[in-house]
């Protein structure tokens, strides 16, 4: 399966509680960290939550 590479590349400080949640439960919490997930649904819906706060780029 396929695995994403997320970081995070501006705050949260500011934005709504479950954008905030959502990048802890993503493993971010810092801009400039990046975390390794595996391409599923549950990951897809979470990215799309803080799409405005995190880059996605597909890692072979």
């Amino acid at each position: 399966m396929a695995q994403l590479k997320v970081t995070q590349t501006k705050s949260a400080i500011g934005g709504k509680e479950n954008q905030r949640q959502t990048l802890r439960t993503l493993g971010l919490g810092r801009i400039g960290r990046s975390v390794v997930r595996e391409d599923r649904p549950e990951v897809r819906g979470m990215i799309t939550t803080v799409a405005h706060l995190v880059s996605v780029e597909e890692v072979k």
